[in-house]
């Protein structure tokens, strides 16, 4: 079983993200940085171009559906503010505030209340304050029982501290941080290749909220240690989001067999889907990846570990064509 016969398909996504580019070019004006695409969306707040802002919007999926299978929606409101945040930080950006907006058939304020002291759990563990958002109640659109999520937020980063993953070169090191487990992504597989007995089962260890990377990596930034790159693994995995900050002669080539994986991923995987369509699906264990000198992945080690990050060297950067390649086959 493929993500894209339970229904998902991440290149047919990207294509439409692409098609979207010249309408978004249409539409520049006086503080305009760059196109769409990246991490997040940057405008500048001042002539010189010296202060940015970092803009991102996402959601949690299909996730939604386990949840209510569960009975359980904080993760959802943590889920909602981590997917967002973990785009703004791979810029090197400071999360400033957020926005949610939920979308339902009939208000019951039990669930949603629980996802929205997720959304303040979030806020609060990530630095950002909750500014407001918008709750609609559309009885033609949803069900009785449906509801949808989406979150906005916007940080801010020193044009001359912008991360973009342009920096990176051969022989540069890849760190990865240790996820929370599928985080918000590849639910429309998991829950076409369990059984309803095995996601009820299993529910909680599966619905655990998104694992909040913006301490750690700003932790980093702060102290000076200096990455070059950083790539939020969501929808896609390695192989997309890795890529995306790769410069054109760079490869990551990364090892299966650097990092142990969860017990959670083997179970998804046992429902019939295969290790390569597992690594290009899920994050397997690692939430988020950072590129930097080998000479600086020491000084990181130590940082990380007095804030109790699992972390592992996972690969490194060589020549290539801005690609991720695998360096063993294992399924971990």
């Amino acid at each position: 079983m493929t993500y894209r016969a339970a229904g998902v398909d991440v290149a047919g996504a990207g294509r439409f993200v692409k098609a979207l580019a010249p309408m978004a070019r249409l539409t520049r004006r006086s503080g305009s940085v760059a196109g769409i695409g990246g991490f997040g969306g940057l405008f500048a707040l001042d002539k010189g171009g010296r202060q940015l802002l970092v803009a991102s919007a996402d959601g949690v999926g299909t996730k939604l559906c386990l949840a209510r299978k569960v009975g359980w929606y904080t993760p959802l409101g943590v889920d909602l503010v981590a997917m967002n945040v973990n785009d703004l930080i791979c810029t090197g950006a400071e999360p400033l505030f957020f926005l949610d907006y939920i979308a339902t058939g009939k208000l019951k304020p039990k669930p949603l209340m629980d996802v929205l002291r997720g959304v303040t759990r979030g806020c609060i563990e990530s630095g950002c304050a909750l500014l407001g958002g918008e709750t609609a109640e559309m009885p033609l659109l949803y069900g009785p029982d449906d509801f949808d999520l989406a979150g906005f937020s916007v940080g801010r980063v020193a044009a001359s501290r912008l991360v973009t993953g342009r920096a990176i070169r051969p022989g540069d090191a890849v760190l990865g941080l240790a996820s929370s487990g599928p985080h918000a992504n590849g639910f429309s597989l998991i829950q076409k290749v369990l059984s309803s007995r095995t996601l009820k089962t299993h529910g909680r260890k599966l619905l655990a909220p998104t694992r909040i990377y913006v301490g750690p990596v700003l932790g980093l930034l702060r102290a000076g240690v200096p990455l070059k790159g950083i790539a939020h693994i969501t929808g896609g995995s390695f192989e997309e989001k890795g890529a995306r900050i790769l410069p054109a002669g760079v490869n990551a080539r990364l090892d299966r067999s650097a990092w142990p994986v969860p017990s959670v991923f083997r179970l998804i995987a046992s429902g019939g889907v295969s290790p390569a369509e597992m690594y290009r699906t899920f994050n397997m264990g690692v939430g988020m990846v950072l590129f930097l000198p080998k000479r600086a992945v020491p000084a990181a080690q130590r940082l990380l570990t007095r804030r109790g990050m699992a972390h592992w060297v996972i690969g490194e950067a060589v020549r290539g064509r801005g690609k991720v390649v695998w360096a063993s086959r294992g399924a971990g």
